[in-house]
């Protein structure tokens, strides 16, 4: 078996389990935040649901750690009365990122399994442990039962060769990566990685490239232990660990072996974080603010590769460098090594430890018309504000923000570049409304079509990051596509009992149900692409909102307004408008039982 298949098998209390299969796993780790974690809370009050195992339920304020936003800070304060009434430990806004904390305080170790509210909880694959970014209803399930029902994937074999160039750090390993296989090249995969490479990566380096695990639409990016993560994990857990390890004869759907040599200085263009570039092509392109941190690159080895370029020199004038430590440890260990000093003496803006940029509650954001250029892992369009987002390595951000344009940091120039105006205000405005959902679910199910000819529609396009504190979903449907260029208007023009299709990859990102309940309340009756974003399509099962996969529906004819009928059964799929029809996968056994269940509750 796979390292994947492993410890799926290992928390399932199975000897084996292949791809495909569906199990229940048992969780070591689970966790809400202050972003779902709101709504983790709803639903066990709303179905008493009793909690499985305190010892291992946990919440993390990471989002919103600044308190400064009041709808952020009531959802803190509610978690925390639920937290006060049960017993769970609460890692608060004094903390940092929350998949961070799962590791630095020995919750999850090489081998464990975790979930999360956090899309980016695959990040634990740096130090080979299981995490999974899920809604918040499997997370309610998971503080409940201790389990979550879960299709093992199939496994990915990615061999490092070469020797990696000394200017070409690891979000340019990974940056490099997402520029060979994209989006979703590898969807839906287990990735292992080996080589001489991988050997020679540092924990921090593993963790950078394993948090971009979602932007490429794989399931986890995983790396064998080594002594150094081995070590750190036995220091946290207080205990002797066994790596999980693939066996020698492990089976592969696809082996790629890479020359890393040939890897170079990347960065990801705005609006894509798989649009990479060398950065030469981008290089001298003007920025407004910079920004460090998330749980790509807050660690400290990304704090000292900022400390280097910035040490002995300014921000560029006007230029704005926010800087966000992932967790307060790291925080204390710039204060107690200096770095805090180097930052503040170059003119940079220092937070405390969190999500920042990432998320909409802390430093990061950006504005109409601003470009920045960040060490996040995503730059999708309004994600880290409304301006432009280009994604770097600290060092290009540290020397970018000093040369006041993007650079390398061995190309800073004596004299930074200055701003000249150019009368763009960026004043907007944004009026919506809601639509009631007055639906009936049925196997099979009748309506017409909405085709959205986009592929990795992530759910930022979908549900903004802005309407996050929405919890009401009644209230959800008038945000449904308002940041999809071409479809801002849908939740104005959407009928109930339209069926949405699409492309590939559809709903990418981030663990957010609200881009699920918003079709809900709109009355959509069933959203068909070539592909599902992992997170989008269990939030999706569990809501009983019907997503159905295609290979081809060019049997059919669709298009545009025609009228069609799905069965979810037998997938078959007929064209009313044109006496065309086709097939489509049909629900599994575990969708068909939800969905007849009304949801997982």
């Amino acid at each position: 078996m796979t390292i994947i298949e492993k410890i799926i098998a290992q928390h399932a209390q199975k000897a084996r389990v292949v791809p495909g299969e569906i199990v229940d796993v048992e969780i070591d780790a689970r966790a809400a935040r202050d972003f779902g974690g709101p709504n983790v809370v709803q639903h066990m009050e709303k179905h008493n649901l009793s909690i499985d195992d305190i010892s291992k339920t946990f919440f993390t304020f990471d989002t919103n750690p600044t308190g400064s936003d009041q709808k952020y800070a009531s959802n803190q304060q509610v978690i925390r009365n639920y937290a006060r009434k049960h017993g769970i430990k609460i890692f608060d806004i004094d903390n940092g990122i929350g998949t961070h904390t799962l590791i630095s305080e020995g919750l999850a170790w090489p081998g464990s399994t975790a979930v999360t509210t956090d899309s980016h909880a695959n990040i634990l694959g740096a130090i080979g442990a299981f995490g999974q970014g899920m809604g918040d209803k499997d997370i309610a399930a998971a503080f409940h039962k201790g389990k979550v029902w879960f299709k093992v994937p199939q496994s990915v074999k990615i061999i490092l060769t070469g020797e990696l160039p000394k200017n070409v750090t690891a979000k340019d390993i990974v940056l490099n990566l997402l520029h060979q296989f994209g989006a979703h090249g590898l969807l839906g995969y287990s990735v292992e990685f080996y080589g001489p490479v991988v050997d020679m990566l540092t924990m921090d380096q593993r963790i950078t490239i394993a948090s971009m695990g979602t932007e490429m639409g794989v399931i986890i990016l995983l790396f064998p232990p080594n002594k150094e993560v081995l070590d750190y994990a036995e220091s946290k857990t207080g205990r002797k660990i066994e790596p999980v390890l693939a066996d020698v004869n492990a089976v592969y759907a696809e082996e790629y072996e890479i020359d890393a040599s040939a890897f170079v200085p990347m960065v990801s263009r705005p609006g894509k974080p798989h649009d990479t570039v060398n950065i030469v092509k981008e290089k001298k392109v003007k920025i407004d603010s910079a920004f460090v941190g998330s749980c790509t690159n807050g660690r400290m080895e990304d704090m000292h590769a900022v400390a280097k370029v910035l040490k002995d020199k300014k921000i560029a004038p006007g230029v704005v460098l926010k800087i966000v430590p992932a967790t307060d440890e790291i925080w204390n260990q710039c204060l107690n090594e200096g770095l805090i000093h180097i930052f503040k003496e170059a003119g940079a803006m220092i937070s405390n430890a969190g999500c920042a940029g990432c998320a909409a509650g802390q430093v990061g954001q950006n504005g109409p018309g601003e470009v920045t250029v960040s060490t996040g892992n995503r730059n999708f369009p309004g994600k880290q504000g409304k301006g432009k987002v280009y994604l770097a390595s600290p060092a290009t951000v540290a020397a970018s923000a000093v040369a006041g344009y993007i650079t390398t940091e061995d190309d800073i120039p004596v004299e930074p570049a200055v701003f000249e105006p150019d009368g763009n205000i960026g004043l907007e405005t944004n009026e919506k409304i809601t639509k009631k959902n007055n639906s009936e679910k049925s196997v099979e199910v009748a309506g017409k079509v909405w085709i959205v000819p986009k592929d990795s529609i992530d759910t930022d396009m979908i549900f903004h990051n802005r309407y996050l504190q929405v919890t009401d979903s009644e209230q959800m449907g008038q945000y449904i596509f308002d940041n999809l260029e071409g479809f801002e208007d849908f939740s104005n023009k959407v009928q109930s009992g339209d069926i949405v299709i699409t492309g590939a990859n559809f709903g990418s990102g981030s663990s957010r149900q609200q881009a699920v309940d918003g079709f809900l309340t709109l009355g959509v009756q069933a959203i068909l692409a070539q592909s599902f974003g992992a997170i989008y399509e269990r939030n999706a099962i569990n809501a009983a909102l019907p997503v159905l996969t295609y290979n081809s529906l060019e049997s059919a004819g669709i298009e545009d307004g025609d009228y069609i009928k799905v069965n979810f059964k037998t997938g078959e799929i007929f064209n009313e408008t044109k006496n065309k029809s086709g097939q489509i996968e049909p629900f599994s056994e575990v969708q068909m039982e939800i969905y007849q269940n009304g949801g997982l509750f």
